[in-house]
């Protein structure tokens, strides 16, 4: 059984409560294999691979034989596009190709609950019942972070209804927090920060997808 603390974000309770997490998502082993192959499939899919480079039959000029095969004392060239002549073609170099990693949906879900289990194992998971800021405001946001304690880097995880601008642009502007929508949570996100922020909506519409 995992626990966590819930707090209020209107601030009136003094104390936080101690609440149960579910153990489909958050008392599961942690496997280090498929966090590995969910964070290399994320970051290799953002790769627009459109990189691409002119091999010596694309790059322009290089059609007349530079000199006569003999009799110059010069080495023996064909094209001024030769890949050993400035300006020459490229050998073996990248052309555009697609990154793409495909992981089953077990895996994809099995990733994720191990990365929900790591962070609740160590004890960074913290709950609030909600976040509704009247306005953007930064100041607003860092203070809600001090006063909850968590000063490391914060992944804040809202429902889809409490994703919204005023919430989003108050902690946009903190360089080490990043707050999305339960919808978005993806593993990357959850490995890179240290401490998770949920609320109550987001638990619950996690609870959906399992």
């Amino acid at each position: 059984m995992v626990e966590a603390k819930l707090y209020s974000f209107s601030g009136e309770a003094t104390e936080p409560e101690k609440t149960e997490l579910d153990d489909r998502l958050f008392g599961a082993d942690v496997n280090a294999d498929l966090l590995y192959r969910a964070v290399r499939m994320q970051l290799a899919n953002r790769r627009q691979g459109t990189h691409s480079t002119k091999t010596r039959g694309e790059v322009r000029g290089g059609g007349r034989k530079p000199w006569r095969q003999k009799g110059t004392g010069r080495a023996r060239a064909g094209s001024r596009r030769s890949p050993l002549w400035v300006g020459g073609g490229t050998v073996f170099g990248p052309k555009p190709r697609s990154y793409k990693i495909k992981l089953t949906k077990k895996m994809k879900r099995g990733a994720l609950v191990s990365a929900l289990s790591d962070r609740a194992k160590d004890g960074r998971v913290v709950l609030i019942d909600r976040i509704q800021f009247d306005e953007p405001k930064t100041k607003a946001a860092l203070a809600l972070l001090d006063r909850l304690g968590l000063t490391g880097s914060t992944l804040v995880v809202v429902g889809s209804e409490e994703c919204v601008k005023e919430a989003r642009k108050s902690f946009a502007n903190l360089p080490r927090v990043k707050c999305i929508s339960s919808q978005g949570i993806n593993v990357y996100d959850i490995i890179r920060h240290e401490n998770l922020l949920l609320t109550l909506s987001a638990m619950e519409e996690l609870r959906g997808r399992f």
